[in-house]
């Protein structure tokens, strides 16, 4: 056919069909979708495991800076322990406060503070109108008891003997006769009543039970006083010998016994050495504390110790081995006892502890802890056994877990 045949077709241009498509087979389509479902469940998980490792991360992080740091060093040996000093709480041998026993107006007092008296020596007086009167009233009902009791005795005994010959009835003369026994009672009554009134009238008087000091008077001339605990007169001690007590450590209560001689020292006494005795202890470990209460008497007649001072102890031991000191800063106090921070990698312990010898600064540690230990020097209130910690060591920057 020649170009004239199809005016419409431009020249030199030939048309040719568009090739057939070739169907896809199930397999291979089957195949795609695996392929996109593989892709998409790995791209998933990438995901979920990016945000895991996230949250993991922020956990870990918030844990870390959650942590307190501690600072730890390990513990100095000390000497072995021979001796060591413990504060002792001294005091009077015998310490009483003076009361009334009766009511009334003070009249007269006698001695006033650090006044060294004896043993009954009037103190005060008390003026007691009142019981004086009662006392007065007393006596004459005794005495009328007792006139009464005669007369009723005198009845008795005529009535029994006329008894005898018929001459009363028995019934009158048992009448009688009992009516003196009553009345003998009522005399005895009437003596015991009397009796205590005179007794009361005795405490008018106040007198020194013991030798001592007098180092209160809380009365005047002229005050109310009432019976009872009221309201102290005086205050009265003891100081030719003085008691000292003091709390010794659980592991030295097998090596003190009653007798031995305690060397005492007092701050205001410098250079001096008293010597006193230990005299008794508690026998019984406070198991609040772990310490044995011991007492120790020392000799004061020539009036140079004051009760109410602090003294210092020294108790002589035998050898209890190499020691360990750490800063008295390091010691925790808890319910169950005195306890030692100790870090093991960045895990804190509590470890319980005895110590010895205390001078405030540094304590010695006699059990409890080893040489190797890295003890945390200045441990939080809030530490508990077990907590994670960050460890640095002074002059370095935070360790074992510190950024």
């Amino acid at each position: 056919m020649s170009n004239e045949s199809n005016p419409n077709q431009q020249p030199g241009y030939q048309h040719e069909s568009a090739p057939e498509q070739a169907a896809v087979s199930p397999r291979k389509a089957l195949v795609g979708v695996a392929v996109v479902v593989i892709v998409a469940g790995v791209l998933a998980g990438i995901g979920i495991w990016s945000r895991i490792h996230a949250d993991n991360a922020l956990v870990a992080r918030t844990n870390e800076l959650a942590a307190p740091t501690v600072l730890v060093a390990t513990p100095k040996a000390g000497a072995p322990v021979e001796s060591f000093v413990l504060p002792g709480n001294v005091t009077s041998f015998t310490d009483s406060p003076i009361y009334a026993r009766t009511s009334g107006y003070l009249t007269r007092w006698y001695f006033d503070i650090g006044a060294r008296v004896k043993k009954g020596a009037l103190l005060a007086e008390i003026a007691t109108p009142e019981l004086d009167q009662q006392l007065a009233q007393a006596e004459a009902d005794l005495n009328t008891a007792q006139a009464n009791a005669n007369n009723a005795r005198i009845q008795a005994e005529r009535y029994t003997g006329l008894v005898q010959s018929d001459a009363v009835s028995r019934q009158d003369t048992d009448t009688f006769v009992n009516q003196a026994a009553s009345t003998a009672a009522q005399v005895k009554s009437a003596q015991a009543n009397v009796e205590r009134l005179r007794q009361l009238q005795s405490f008018e008087k106040v007198y020194a039970p013991f030798d001592g000091v007098i180092t209160a008077r809380n009365i005047d001339t002229g005050q109310l006083i009432d019976t009872g605990a009221g309201k102290e007169l005086f205050h009265l001690q003891a100081l030719q010998t003085l008691r000292v007590y003091a709390n010794l450590p659980q592991m030295y209560s097998a090596n003190v016994k009653p007798g031995a001689k305690i060397d005492l020292t007092f701050a205001e006494h410098a250079g001096k050495i008293y010597q006193g005795t230990l005299v008794r202890t508690a026998d019984a470990i406070d198991p609040a504390s772990r310490t044995l209460l011991v007492e120790i008497d020392v000799d004061n007649h020539a009036g140079e110790l004051l009760p109410g001072s602090l003294a210092q102890v020294q108790f002589k031991t035998p050898s209890a081995g190499p020691t360990l000191i750490v800063p008295a800063a390091a010691l925790i106090f808890r319910k169950e006892g005195l306890r030692v921070g100790v870090v093991n990698g960045s895990t804190a312990h509590l470890v319980p502890v005895v110590i010895g010898e205390d001078d405030g600064a540094n304590v010695q540690i006699v059990s409890g802890l080893s040489i190797g230990d890295q003890v945390i020097q200045d441990p939080p209130d809030s530490l508990i056994e077990g907590e994670m910690v960050q460890v640095a060591t002074p002059g370095s920057q935070t360790s074992a877990g510190g950024k």
